[in-house]
């Protein structure tokens, strides 16, 4: 009995260790991206009229995801951009560059995810 647990307890660790692993690599496949032009763009080209001036979201034409602090890796986050689902727009290359991708991503990882209900005062009565 020990030996299964011993067994279980390895692939456990393994696991944990390779989503770690990709995590990270998703991370690191991120292009460098300046947050500070990512907002402007942001503005600009009008994501924020679905998807909230920081990120949180919205239903202008129906739910438009959360972009704060997004998990999405970069290459899905771009594909959703060139090639989107549902009712947004796309934004093949001539509209916004690679760069300009790369740039709204490294705007939308800043922001700060939604926050706890506890962090919330008026709903901890």
């Amino acid at each position: 009995m020990n030996a299964i647990k011993r067994i279980v307890r390895i692939a456990c660790a393994a696991a944990v260790a390779g989503i770690a692993t990709w995590i990270v690599a998703q991370a690191q496949d991120a292009p460098p991206g300046n947050a500070g032009v990512g907002k402007r763009l942001f503005i600009a080209d009008g994501c924020f009229t679905c998807h909230g001036r920081s990120g949180q979201g919205g239903a202008y034409n129906g739910p438009a995801p959360i972009l704060a602090k997004t998990a999405l890796p970069f290459d899905g986050f771009k594909a959703q951009i060139r090639n989107p689902v549902n009712d947004m727009p796309a934004f093949p290359a001539a509209l916004l560059s690679d760069k300009d991708i790369a740039d709204i991503y490294a705007f939308v990882r800043s922001l700060p995810g939604p926050r706890s209900t506890k962090d919330i005062a008026i709903l901890n009565y």
